[in-house]
């Protein structure tokens, strides 16, 4: 067998046992590295331990949100608000978060080429490009695996959404693929034993399970099948757990889930505070809806609010609760929005320059980072690639980002795709 055609077996292997993943919670995890988050003895600042990754797909309009143009034809019917941080302005629907500026590190000047969504929100998610011979691990597959588990039962890395076209684990253990959660309001679904089977029958059917798959274990045992032996182990064991709570947003009070508000990203965020609390690592978040090729003023009139009451609710509620001094928020989105308004009151695809933000553990609050040129069409100082943006999040997270982890084709890949970290927003 060549090496190219094992490479290539592995692959098919690992996108089934990854599906097999999500068809089974998930949660087992072996981590490659062992990785302390505590504040040194030396005195220097501790690094995030849990990540909450916004996902906001469709591309979001940077002129219309945290780099507005006021006075200029391109601003259009956007009008923008002052922040904490002084001679800084957002766009009019991110009010509360503009009164939190002084809690966000705001990147003002990342650039792309890459202007297609699939693409670029595989980019933005991996740090590398899409190719056909290789499927990279997202950001956080890459966290788990460099910081292992912190609930004993609990999944290390959950994705609420969709999960159309997510890179999942990439060529890492099977075990780091992100567990979906389609509806927060409905948690973590299937985790309950038929009411028609009684544990003693359940039992039974896994003891036959084994014995069925007996002959095949024997044949192909090794580091993936042990993965996948464990994640059945681990699910099973989750549907007992009494941690299982923690995806129930019910559970929330009446006046904590109006903070949050009832829109998706509302929802979605008060089930990652819940989840961070109850020692998930890595919890990202999808809101879509961002590709305003039309109507751009009037969508943001909808969207914009939506993920300013989220965010800062979010930012909020972890502070009160002593979790935003370890705990890592991004929010990010796959590129920018052309300046120029369209023949549809839209705004068209523009990787040329877009804005993200980080907040919390491991980065300076107040912080304005880059700067786009006068009508938000390129980066005017200090260009920031994606690879340097997921690089800073590595940095905050205290992962070895330097470090060469090589796929099973020998191909060394790093932790945010070996950018260079912005010092500039790091604590």
């Amino acid at each position: 067998m060549t090496r190219q055609h094992h490479w290539l077996d592995t692959l098919s292997r690992r996108e089934v046992f990854g599906r097999v993943a999500r068809a089974t919670l998930g949660v087992g995890l072996v981590p490659a590295l062992s990785h302390q988050l505590e504040a040194a003895a030396d005195g220097t600042k501790p690094h995030a331990k849990n990540i909450i990754y916004l996902m906001m797909q469709g591309a979001m309009s940077h002129l219309d949100t945290f780099d507005p143009k006021p006075g200029r034809d391109e601003q259009g019917e956007t009008k923008t608000i002052p922040t904490k941080t002084p001679g800084i302005v957002f766009g009019q629907s991110l009010e509360k978060l503009a009164g939190l500026s002084d809690r966000l590190a705001v990147v003002r000047s990342l650039t792309t080429e890459t202007g297609a969504h699939e693409q670029g929100q595989y980019l933005m998610r991996t740090s590398y490009p899409m190719i056909n011979s290789i499927r990279h691990p997202a950001f956080g597959s890459w966290a788990v695996h460099a910081m292992g588990k912190i609930s004993k039962d609990l999944p290390s890395y959950v994705l609420v959404g969709n999960g159309n076209d997510h890179p999942g684990a990439g060529f890492l253990d099977p075990s780091l693929t992100p567990v979906p959660v389609a509806d927060p309001t409905k948690g973590l679904e299937n985790t309950k034993r038929p009411q028609y089977l009684s544990e003693k029958n359940f039992d039974r059917r896994l003891a036959l399970a084994d014995r069925i798959d007996r002959d095949f274990k024997q044949r192909y045992a090794g580091r993936q099948l042990d993965a996948y032996n464990q994640l059945y182990k681990d699910a099973v064991r989750l549907m007992g757990s009494v941690d299982l709570q923690a995806f129930d947003i019910a559970q929330e009070k009446p006046e904590v889930r109006d903070r949050y508000g009832d829109s998706k990203i509302g929802l979605g965020c008060l089930l990652a505070r819940r989840l961070v609390e109850s020692g998930v690592r890595c919890i990202e978040v999808e809101f879509g809806g961002w590709d305003m090729h039309r109507d751009v003023f009037d969508e943001m009139d909808e969207k914009g609010p939506q993920l300013d009451r989220a965010m800062a609710a979010l930012l909020e509620d972890l502070e009160q609760r002593g979790l935003l001094a370890s705990t890592l928020v991004v929010l990010a989105t796959e590129f920018g929005r052309t300046p120029r308004i369209n023949e549809n009151a839209g705004r068209d695809h523009h990787p040329g320059v877009f804005s993200c933000v980080l907040a919390g553990a491991g980065v300076q609050g107040g912080a304005v980072y880059g700067q786009s040129d006068e009508r938000g069409f390129r980066p005017d100082k200090d260009p920031v690639s994606v690879a340097d943006f997921n690089t800073t999040i590595a940095a905050a997270c205290g992962l070895p980002y330097e470090k060469e982890f090589h796929a099973p084709n020998g191909r060394p890949f790093k932790i945010g795709g070996g950018g260079k970290p912005i010092s500039a927003v790091l604590a």
